[in-house]
């Protein structure tokens, strides 16, 4: 999808049964005179893989996402939509809550495999879970084919230079609303960002602005990582949405900038996970 809307092979791609995504991986490009930054992610909610796994890529979603993104991708294909995907759409909406599918654009892939004549949406309405997940989105949805839709001879609407002009004026417009995605943990680590810009700009006035920030990032998510390492599942429950108070232990934490974490602070936090959890299962 990606490499489609930039018409380049940035991002590695698959064709094995298994994700080829298991690190976070962005990348910009002018696209129609736009700057785009696409934020490729591992598969978040992928039943294989452990939270373990995916703690140190989250972090780096998270540095790199910072303030918020603008839009989502919530990309499909079009085949038969699975249990596995519902519940890959359900976990989405349970993490990130409704708000998160205000800011997100449905696009399925592997358009040749619709129907002659049928488009995405006759495809979708096919389907209540299909239809329920454009509807949140606002009815933003597309489609687009990376084999097949590149030949110009084919019809305007089986054609990928059309189709990705479509969603990239569906970005635009809800880009230009100067509206975008966050939550605390996303806030909290772009203000650190700003404070390691600042630190960073005053020791070291030579650097470009686009090396500044890209050293602060790595200087905050380096911080997060390590906390991470400690406090097992604590930042990823911010990032979802636990109570504020382990979201107020993990900030304290980020602001102590050290390497010692007090027993006390670890122990505050599993505390406040288990007490969380302990009030899920009742």
């Amino acid at each position: 999808m990606c490499n489609t809307i930039f018409k380049e092979d940035l991002f590695q791609i698959s064709h094995t049964a298994n994700s080829e995504t298991t690190k976070c991986q962005k990348e910009t490009k002018s696209v129609k005179k736009r700057r785009i930054t696409l934020i490729d992610t591992p598969g978040f909610f992928d039943p294989e893989r452990s939270e373990e796994e995916l703690k140190s890529e989250i972090v780096s979603c998270i540095t790199e996402c910072a303030p918020g993104p603008h839009v989502f991708l919530i990309v499909l294909k079009v085949e038969k939509f699975s249990e596995q995907e519902n519940q890959v759409i359900d976990k989405i909406k349970d993490c990130f809550t409704e708000e998160a599918f205000k800011h997100a654009v449905v696009v399925f892939t592997h358009g040749e495999q619709l129907p002659e004549g049928m488009k995405i949406e006759e495809f979708v309405s096919q389907n209540r879970n299909l239809s329920d997940l454009v509807q949140k989105c606002g009815g933003r949805c597309h489609v687009v084919d990376n084999k097949y839709w590149k030949n110009k001879w084919l019809n305007k609407y089986r054609n990928n230079k059309h189709q990705v002009t479509q969603l990239l004026n569906t970005i635009k417009a809800m880009v230009d609303k100067g509206e975008y995605y966050t939550n605390e943990m996303i806030q909290v680590v772009e203000r650190e960002i700003q404070q390691a810009e600042e630190e960073i700009r005053q020791s070291s006035p030579d650097m470009s602005k686009k090396e500044i920030r890209e050293k602060a990032k790595r200087i905050v998510s380096n911080l997060l990582k390590k906390i991470v390492g400690v406090t097992t599942g604590a930042v990823l429950g911010a990032l979802l949405g636990v109570p504020v108070m382990v979201f107020a232990v993990v900030k304290a934490l980020m602001e102590m900038k050290t390497k010692a974490i007090p027993v006390e602070a670890v122990v505050a936090v599993n505390v406040c996970m288990f007490y969380y959890l302990h009030l899920n299962d009742c």
